[in-house]
């Protein structure tokens, strides 16, 4: 497949335009979590990793010490040249999850991080078993605003002016694995708290590299900048701090490919 005929999710193009915010501004992924997956996936020196949607790279650094094998696949240009310019050691391949760019039964862990709601379901679970071993593991990673702090929530008003789409996007996966044609088995989920630490103009970054803001045309997304800054200034938690904090609340899902 040529990479002018990959179909993705319309929210992928604001992720492939705000690429270098993206790595900028989201957060990493606690060592806590992969260490979890390397135990209940069996991952390791001589195992093979796939990575779906890997973006900039941000998932696949908290796997890599891991030292498995690990293959990256991402869609979009924008998204490959930072990982790229960040991970050049890794193999990384344009492609999809609907059509991963690899033989069959080559994996014995597809992960994805971040990613999954933005696939066509059936298709890529197809295709992920396919690629996977009898018996290999899925793991579905996301790092969840924890919105207990009032900064965070008077940040989060601004950006769900936009929609929360994500709130039914995770109920329509979560169907498609569960269902009876589904070639996994059930779903284990696993919660691990995690910080991000962030100046003020990476703040901005983080928000902007949401997905119904990523989208929006180019004075919309200033718009939205100007407020998130006026709010960091304005704010007691956040005023003058050369650095502030951003919980979140990691969660990981995992399953295995039925034999």
């Amino acid at each position: 497949m040529t990479e002018s005929r990959f179909r993705t999710h319309p929210a992928v193009r604001g992720f492939d335009r705000g690429a270098d915010a993206y790595e900028r501004g989201r957060p990493g992924y606690p060592a806590s979590a992969a260490r979890y997956l390397a135990r209940v996936l069996r991952l390791g020196p001589r195992r093979t990793i796939v990575e779906l949607g890997s973006g900039t790279g941000k998932f696949t650094r908290a796997i890599l010490p891991l030292r498995s094998a690990v293959v990256a696949v991402e869609p979009t240009p924008g998204m490959r040249r930072v990982f790229a310019r960040e991970l050049p050691q890794v193999l990384l391949l344009p492609g999809t999850a609907e059509g991963i760019p690899l033989p069959d039964g080559i994996a014995d862990a597809v992960v994805v991080a971040q990613a999954f709601q933005w696939f066509r379901h059936r298709e890529a679970m197809r295709e992920i078993a396919r690629v996977l071993r009898p018996g290999g593991g899925l793991a579905l990673v996301w790092n969840v605003r924890d919105e207990s702090s009032d900064w965070s929530r008077r940040v989060s008003r601004i950006i769900y002016r936009y929609g929360r789409a994500h709130l039914s996007r995770e109920r329509i996966w979560k169907a498609a694995i569960r269902a009876r044609s589904s070639p996994f088995a059930a779903l284990r989920r696993r919660t691990f708290p995690h910080v991000q630490r962030l100046t003020p103009a990476e703040v901005v970054d983080r928000f902007l590299s949401v997905s119904v803001v990523a989208v929006l045309p180019e004075a919309e997304r200033r718009r939205v900048a100007a407020e998130i800054r006026e709010l960091l200034r304005a704010n007691p938690a956040t005023r003058g701090r050369r650095l502030v904090e951003l919980p979140y609340v990691t969660e990981v899902y995992t399953t295995h490919r039925r034999r």
